[in-house]
């Protein structure tokens, strides 16, 4: 931060006048927000707790500005010692102080990025990176033409993936006020009275009270049903408007931009579409099952209901057309005459008796469905709907009698983004995909093989006689299952949720399940039988024309490469996969089609930030020669978490880093954790987030890739680099994390990854199995933990012995020089590894070794704390001076000036909740270790400073 720019006096408990902004400082009115939440905070403080709990805050606050500012010993031993001395109620206020401050600039920051992007429009500036109009312009400088766009949208699939996973810390209730919040303070943009600003002021300071007075965190472990809805809130609030609303904008740029004579209509399919993998996603989760999956849909099939209801009943109020006045078409009155609306006060107003007719349908399909209740009784009974595609149908009749009767007008205001919502999100609003573990369906079929008589040990055989087995009673009719016999809990489980899939599709559409994930995914045999169980569940079906195998499988069987191994295997298995011929039919039924999925977060703890990126990258180029080669379409799944560890950062930019010819119109993406609310809670930077996404997968697949031979020889030389980089973090990463004895103890003891495990945040166990082995341990709650201490190892641990043993080896003093120059020039000119260092960057600025010294306070061994936490320094600082080196500047962020001050800003808030969870970890874990009755609000305590960390550094699981 420049000298003379004074950082915002922007305190939990801040009272001070705010100042009149300075005309030329952009970020002015988000100072002046975040010192407003601040004050008032501060004012509900007071109110609440009293002025002694009030000064406490202040002191505190002040002591983490002070030692922030001024970088002085003597501040940080008063910080500590005034922590030290705070009684338990106190430290709850003090931590919930802080962390509803991380919420509350949060909330400022995401308003001003919306400020600063409408001031963008209102100036004509060119357009931004990630919009549309950017990606457009582009590729017309790169010749691409119109044609070519409109290509791609009618055969382009994009879809966000929500899933639920433990860094969502955030209840229903906190998410609802906190959106009230943001709306209030956008309120404050406009143009107010002195009465309205004061009114508004006031109502800001009931949602503050109100998120004093609302229990952050949950007294019960959340179920898959809680994690159900809440999801759904971000469709309400969201993507049920803003999705369609975004398919208007784009159809508009294009035709803008490309003008098109003679086309009959600009809009395109449905290339933008919602997936979930919450009540699906069995993989480690026992709570997962066919009912489950089955009341997800039935609560995702009700809320798109409610929303379509709704608006047809809009739709109906404000079509109030005569035919006395204007004509409307035969369609159209014939779906008015079929209506159950018989009212004489309507008998000239075609649309309305049509759209009456409609409710009626939908309200008479919703029930059908499973929604328990419809709000606004409907005149009278109907058929319900048999598709979402015939409901699509009723409103093109609207739609083509609106448009051929002077009616273009008064289709754009709501009926447009109906018929889009529709298209888009059927009868099943989100494509629900399945998950599970291999082992889970080896031990599922060798269950079946044994009770059937047909192989006593399926499990002992070699991966040979395995597929012949497979693909042999893959070309029979006859099942292996009989109704007749007796099977484990578990594989009885498994066929249920099979099942219950197919009666799903039947009863909600074929787009509300598609997707079968194999996690694990380690040999031909993991994918083949997966096949097999859908041929047991009804799900694979045969042609009596065609023999030798089946002709389709319903679901399409999608592997899962997580590990290093299994990426360095991924092109091999798919190879041998889809060149047996029972398969190759079925992708053919899926229109030519494959995709496959790489796991972000398990190679990352299995090799590293640098390694896991780099083998994605490999496996990524080796897949689309693979596919190119034998010519299926390969569309990729990319399972990105949150933090940077887990494939995180922006998606923009991840999308365009991507190797050439790996997008394609193709590409699906899971939004994790808090991730989600991160992106999608105000629906103006949701829909900004759609936007990016789309924009993205645009230009990805478009831009001309390089083809020059000196091009193609210079990205050689570049991959061959990050192939000696990766080599050397792989085994500084691995000797860290697998080979260092003792470290499994020291992570366990430094991290509150105990304490999260404890957090009733999510359906899903921490680990995958009994054990503390770092192995056994999901990822997510890994990186989480790392990120709570402040060291997010998972985004840069042995970048730095990398790039020092790399130039190192160099023979000379030029060669050296050689090698950073070369290292220089893959930052400038590869997207790859640009990125790489831009995510990297973002992660050591929040990380902070002084903190992260107190978390090592936590491991008891004096010996092995000394030991790890000097390595990690080691690294950290060889990390820092590479990055430096290659980017020529040692302040963090520098290219990214608005982010810096961000999370500088943030730093002195933080600290606090910080050094209070590692005194409340002492206490809590040494009143185990005596065995004394665990204190319930130090637990909470502790609960409460995990949520405030999560919410300050915002990408942290």
């Amino acid at each position: 931060m420049a000298k003379t720019e004074k950082k915002p006096s922007a305190s939990p408990a801040s009272s001070k006048p705010t100042a009149a902004p300075r005309v030329a400082d952009k970020d002015a009115p988000l100072k002046e927000d975040i010192r407003l939440l601040g004050r008032l905070l501060g004012n509900v403080l007071r109110d609440q707790e009293g002025e002694d709990v009030f000064q406490v805050v202040e002191t505190v606050r002040q002591t983490a500005v002070r030692f922030r500012r001024e970088s002085e010993a003597d501040s940080g031993a008063e910080l500590d010692r005034l922590l030290k001395k705070l009684t338990r109620e106190q430290t709850i206020s003090v931590v919930r102080a802080f962390s509803y401050f991380s919420h509350l600039a949060n909330i400022a920051e995401d308003q001003h990025h919306n400020r600063r992007r409408r001031a963008h429009l209102l100036a004509g500036s060119a357009p931004n990176r990630g919009s549309m109009a950017h990606a457009l312009a582009q590729l017309d400088d790169a010749g691409v033409s119109g044609t070519e766009v409109r290509k791609f949208f009618r055969e382009a699939l994009i879809a966000p993936v929500l899933t639920a996973h433990p860094t969502e810390v955030q209840r229903k209730s906190i998410l609802d006020a906190e959106r009230e919040i943001a709306r209030l303070l956008a309120e404050r943009d406009l143009p107010l009275t002195p009465r309205e600003k004061m009114r508004n002021e006031e109502l800001l300071h009931a949602r503050i009270a109100t998120l004093w007075q609302t229990r952050m965190l949950r007294y019960s472990r959340l179920t898959v049903a809680d994690e159900i809805e809440n999801a759904l809130s971000y469709y309400r609030i969201t993507f049920l408007r803003e999705l369609p609303a975004l398919y208007e904008d784009i159809e508009t740029e294009i035709a803008s931009h490309y003008p098109q004579r003679g086309a009959a209509s600009r809009e395109f399919p449905a290339f933008l579409q919602m997936g979930s993998w919450i009540g699906g996603d069995r993989d480690g989760n026992p709570n997962v099952n066919a009912a489950t999956m089955r009341h997800a849909l039935v609560r995702q099939s009700t809320a798109i209901f409610d929303f379509y209801l709704d608006e047809v009943h809009a739709l109906g109020a404000e079509l109030s057309i005569s035919t006395l006045l204007v004509p409307a078409s035969p369609e159209l009155l014939a779906l008015a005459n079929s209506s159950p609306d018989r009212s004489d006060h309507r008998n000239d107003e075609p649309y309305r008796r049509a759209l009456i007719g409609m409710y009626a349908r939908l309200a008479s399909t919703a029930r059908t469905l499973g929604a328990s209740h419809v709000v606004r009784q409907e005149v009278g009974m109907a058929e319900p709907y048999a598709s979402a595609a015939a409901f699509c149908a009723d409103l093109d009749v609207v739609v083509a009698s609106l448009r051929g009767h002077h009616g273009a007008a008064l289709i754009k205001p709501r009926l447009a983004c109906l018929k889009r919502a529709a298209e888009a999100f059927g009868f099943h609003l989100a494509t629900l995909d399945m998950r599970q573990s291999s082992d889970v369906h080896e031990r599922v079929l060798a269950e079946l093989f044994a009770r059937a008589g047909v192989e006593p040990d399926y499990a002992g055989l070699p991966e040979e006689r395995r597929l012949e087995l497979l693909l042999s009673e893959l070309g029979k009719p006859q099942l292996l299952h009989s109704p007749y016999l007796d099977y484990s809990e578990e594989t009885q489980s498994e066929l249920q949720v099979l099942r219950a899939a197919r009666e799903i599709r039947q009863r909600y559409g074929e787009r509300a399940i598609r997707h079968y994930i194999i996690s694990h995914t380690e040999t031909v045999s993991d994918l083949v039988e997966v096949l097999l169980l859908q041929k047991e569940t009804g799900l694979l079906r045969f042609d009596p024309a065609r023999r030798g195998g089946p002709a389709s499988a319903e679901l399409l069987v999608i592997p899962l490469f997580e590990t290093i191994p299994d990426l360095r295997r991924a092109a091999e298995i798919m190879r041998d996969f889809m060149a047996l011929p029972a398969v190759r039919p079925l992708i053919e039924a899926h229109g030519d089609l494959q995709e496959v999925m790489l796991g972000y977060s398990d190679s990352n703890k299995d090799g590293g930030f640098l390694t896991s990126n780099w083998e994605l990258y490999k496996a990524e180029t080796q897949l689309v020669e693979l596919f190119g080669e034998i010519g299926i379409r390969l569309r990729l799944f990319h399972g990105r978490g949150g933090t940077v560890g887990r494939g995180g950062g922006p998606s923009y930019d991840a999308i365009l880093a991507q190797p050439a010819g790996t997008v394609n119109g193709q590409i699906r993406l899971t939004e994790q954790g808090e991730i989600i609310a991160s992106k999608f809670s105000n629906p103006e930077i949701g829909r900004r987030n759609l936007e990016l996404l789309v924009a993205a997968t645009l230009e990805a697949s478009l831009m001309p890739p390089a083809t020059h031979e000196k091009e193609l020889r210079r990205l050689s030389g570049f991959e061959a680099v990050m192939e000696a980089l990766s080599e050397r973090a792989y085994r500084a990463y691995r000797n860290l994390v697998y080979e260092t004895p003792g470290f499994t103890d020291y992570f366990f003891a430094a991290t509150p990854i105990a304490e999260i495990a404890e957090l009733n945040i999510g359906s899903r166990p921490a680990s995958r199995k009994a054990s503390r082995r770092i192995e056994d341990l999901r990822a997510i709650p890994w990186g989480f933990s790392w990120g709570q201490c402040r060291l997010l190892l998972p985004g840069w641990y042995g970048f730095g012995s990398a790039v020092q043993s790399w130039l190192e080896e160099s023979p000379s003093s030029r060669e050296k020089s050689r090698r950073t120059n070369m290292l220089r020039q893959m930052l400038k000119e590869w997207p790859f590894f640009a990125t790489l260092l831009s995510n990297m960057d973002m992660v050591l600025a929040k990380t902070d070794l002084a903190v992260a010294s107190r978390y090592a306070e936590l491991v008891p061994d004096k010996k092995l704390r000394r030991q790890i936490f000097g390595r990690l320094m080691e690294e950290y600082q060889r990390t820092l001076e590479c990055l430096s080196l290659i980017t020529g500047t040692r302040e963090r962020l520098a290219a990214n000036p608005l982010l810096a001050r961000s999370i500088k800003n943030r730093f002195p808030y933080l600290d606090p909740l910080n050094h209070l969870q590692v005194e409340l970890i002492k206490r809590h874990r040494a009143a185990a270790q005596a065995g004394r009755e665990l204190d319930e609000r130090v637990r909470r305590g502790i609960h409460l400073s995990i949520n405030g960390i999560a919410a300050g550094l915002r990408n942290s699981g």
